[in-house]
């Protein structure tokens, strides 16, 4: 059999196999020239000649060190506010939520410093990482992420240091929201404003994180009017997470639609985006527990500040839908969260990558929403659901995490598809050096 013949067997059967007989062929002889996807071996190294020093060692885990790391600020920040949240209270519990709030001010700070740095050192990713349909969508896990520290600023650093921690949480707060809204406009405005025309098929549930970085952003505004001392600012501050709230949730709600008609007509997204089918959980548990939270403290802030004043009870009217609106939104949340269940059995098994920590924020949030019906009502039914919901996200965490550590030692993590829409350069200080 001919090297022609068994090279056509081998491809029919794994194209892998191919690329390695592309490279032996091309090692027995000079006027045989390997494939372009395949890159120059040198007969000493197994490091490839034609890489740049962009390439290889830090630059290329700057360079590839994508806005998905956010997530893992989003999935930390979410444990410890459910250790927080947990009705069973212990001291224990409350000095592990301490712990997991310093871990994710570290990771925050590091993973925005390594980002700052990608951008000044390679300024045209900036471009092509927003031309990209999907990239961008992961700009949304910075305000989620810094949301969740502003959280756990409220409920662990306010009653121990005072009026100082409660204005250094409403001035952050107010930088967190500025930048969702801008991120939750301006890529819904690129989504429908790009010249490419988006297939069906293509739509995933990432769509939803600039969104909820927004509904975040309300119900962090609903913990800091409660705590703030005047009541004239906390009435502008629970009118501002209304507005957002309802600027987010509906737009939500319409994504929720989108996605279930593409499941519908495509079924299951490809195994390495299937862990995203979490993600319709996240704007409805959120959502559920941030109208509410608003509820609660507007019943409070209402009468103080004499608003509606021609309706005396006006406080107690928004408490009651906001009870009634989160308790449909958290039943529509059980619904979403079967059908990731469904889909994560019929999908097994899937590769492990960064979208992995799309199982902790999503739950984590269905999981404050349960506790907090619990809390209102009051309930021991929700608040054991919500406790074991919280087990399982900090379960979920550890083999996350674990995860991750493997993925960010061995480089498997450190990769942005969107780099291959930058053009290729050609010069000479580029290559690296024999």
């Amino acid at each position: 059999m001919d090297d022609t013949a068994l090279s056509r067997i081998i491809s029919n059967n794994d194209p892998a196999l191919t690329q390695g007989v592309s490279v032996t062929r091309a090692r027995s002889s000079d006027k045989v020239t390997p494939r372009s996807t395949t890159p120059k071996i040198s007969q000493s190294s197994n490091t490839p000649e034609t890489l740049s020093k962009h390439e290889i060692g830090w630059r290329r885990a700057v360079r590839n060190f994508s806005e998905s790391w956010f997530s893992v600020t989003m999935g930390t920040g979410i444990v410890s506010l459910v250790l927080i949240t947990i009705p069973f209270k212990t001291d224990w519990l409350y000095w592990m939520s301490v712990v997991f709030f310093g871990l994710n001010t570290f990771l925050f700070v590091s993973i925005l410093a390594l980002s700052i740095l990608r951008y000044v050192l390679y300024p045209e990713i900036w471009k092509v990482m927003i031309a990209d349909n999907t990239n961008s969508l992961f700009l949304g896990t910075i305000p989620l992420g810094f949301a969740t520290l502003v959280e756990s600023w409220i409920f662990l650093c306010v009653p121990y240091w005072g009026t100082w921690a409660v204005t250094v949480a409403w001035v952050c707060w107010m930088i967190d929201s500025v930048v969702a809204v801008v991120v939750t406009i301006s890529l819904a405005v690129l989504l429908i404003s790009a010249s490419e025309k988006q297939q069906l098929d293509r739509i995933t549930a990432a769509q939803l994180l600039p969104i909820s970085a927004t509904i975040v952003a309300s119900g962090t505004g609903a913990e800091i009017a409660k705590v703030l001392p005047k009541a004239n600012d906390a009435l502008g501050t629970l009118l501002a997470s209304y507005i957002m709230w309802g600027m987010a949730t509906p737009l939500a709600m319409t994504v929720l639609v989108m996605y279930y008609t593409r499941l519908a007509l495509h079924k299951l997204p490809p195994r390495e985006i299937v862990v995203s089918s979490f993600l319709p959980i996240s704007p409805l548990g959120m959502g559920g527990y941030t109208i509410m939270y608003l509820g609660t403290v507007a019943r409070e802030v209402f009468p103080q500040t004499e608003s509606f004043h021609e309706v005396a009870i006006i406080g107690d009217v928004f408490y009651a839908l906001g009870i009634f609106i989160s308790l449909i939104m958290w039943a529509f949340g059980l619904t979403w969260l079967c059908f990731a269940l469904a889909t994560i059995y019929y999908s097994r098994p899937f590769p492990f990558n960064m979208g992995w920590w799309g199982f902790t924020f999503p739950l984590g949030a269905l999981a404050i929403s349960t506790m907090e019906f619990g809390i209102q009502m009051p309930s021991l039914f929700f608040g054991v659901i919500g406790t074991i919901l919280s087990v399982a996200v900090i379960l979920l965490w550890c083999v996350v995490a674990a995860g991750t550590v493997r993925g960010a030692i061995d480089g498997r993590l450190f990769y942005a598809p969107c780099l291959a829409n930058l053009p290729k350069t050609t010069k000479k200080d580029d290559d690296v050096e024999k």
